[in-house]
């Protein structure tokens, strides 16, 4: 277990200095991605999550507008929608924080002193969701990213973002004009996380379920008033375009790690796993069996809230932030195997 430093202080003093302009270093070093944004086409799968079924036909609404193109096979190191982690030192695993921005503050500044030059930090996803500081969690996010950039030796590729399920749905809610059944939708959506996010950003959810009862022009008025008030907290509207899907490790290594957010479907190839990504988690624990031609799966969010849990070809290192438990970071090294872990 690593320790809180003594000096932990000095990160927050560095936070304390930095102005909120998160994405003018990050504009000047990459191009916006969008990788996963389909402004008609939602989702390439029309698998939905785990829903009662009155609600099942609703949300696969939403997310199969019209289909999106298939995924071909293809080398998934050179699919923009994965991340190639390279030969990093230290791995440095973020599980879902569901809009804790106290704890991941604290996290951060014990974070701070362990980070090396050739480590990499991977926050695997649901930075909003649940929690009341959806807004003040990215503010951190983004600028913690900032002060580690200032280190030397440290560059931006050593930042990782990927989706999860919260922002996912974050997403689609800023398109919810396209669904045939938006006010089904948008009551799923505010019941599973999305009602304290929209409130963070003065947005009132009634607001949104009268506009779906009004009719597609009034409820494309009030999904560009949502994606308005996103504007307005600088770096937000970029951030959500640099998620990517999954992370892992140079295939030819001795034992490849795959990171992702909270599943996957052992028979499909990473490609094609559309939402099971996301939604695929519930059966993930049971795994016994090495997802090929990864040696390990690591992941941050576990629908079914079973806390921390690690075996020889799976590692669940989500312990509950946003409901009760705690922020968790863990450290791995090039083979897989738990080198640190931090709680805040």
């Amino acid at each position: 277990m690593v320790k809180p430093p003594d000096n932990h202080h000095r990160v927050s003093q560095e936070r304390a200095r930095v102005t909120p302009r998160p994405f003018s270093l990050w504009n000047q070093l990459h191009t916006p991605l969008c990788t996963d944004s389909f402004p008609v086409h939602l989702s390439d799968s029309g698998n939905t999550p785990a829903l009662p079924a009155h609600h099942s036909p609703a949300f696969g609404s939403i997310l199969s507008v019209k289909s999106a193109p298939k995924s071909v096979p293809c080398d998934i190191a050179s699919d923009i929608r994965f991340v190639p982690l390279g030969n990093a030192r230290r791995i440095w695993a973020i599980s879902a924080i569901h809009a804790d921005a106290d704890k991941l503050i604290a996290l951060h500044d014990q974070l701070y002193e362990e980070i090396q030059p050739g480590d990499r930090i991977v926050y695997l996803g649901n930075y909003v969701g649940y929690g009341s500081a959806p807004r003040e969690t990215l503010d951190e996010l983004l600028t913690f990213r900032r002060i580690v950039l200032s280190l030397p030796g440290m560059v931006p590729d050593d930042f990782i973002y990927l989706r999860g399920g919260q922002d996912e749905m974050w997403e689609k809610l800023q398109q919810l004009q396209f669904a045939t059944n938006p006010k089904e939708v948008l009551n799923w959506m505010l019941d599973n996380g999305t009602s304290s996010t929209l409130e963070a950003y003065g947005i009132k959810p009634r607001s949104g379920l009268m506009a779906a009862i009004e009719g597609v022009m009034s409820l494309t008025r009030w999904t560009a008033s949502v994606r308005s008030a996103i504007r307005q907290n600088p770096g937000h509207d970029i951030f959500q375009c640099q998620l990517r899907r999954a992370a892992f490790t140079p295939l030819r290594g001795n034992n490849p790690i795959l990171f992702v957010h909270a599943g996957i479907n052992p028979g499909k190839s990473l490609q094609n796993q559309g939402d099971a990504l996301w939604w695929g988690g519930k059966n993930f624990n049971i795994m016994n069996q090495a997802y090929a031609p990864f040696k390990k799966v690591i992941r941050g969010f576990d629908p079914n809230h079973g806390g921390l849990h690690i075996n020889c070809v799976t590692a669940t290192i989500d312990a509950g932030c946003g409901f009760g438990g705690n922020l968790v970071c863990a450290g791995f090294d090039s083979d897989g195997e738990v080198i640190g872990l931090i709680e805040a």
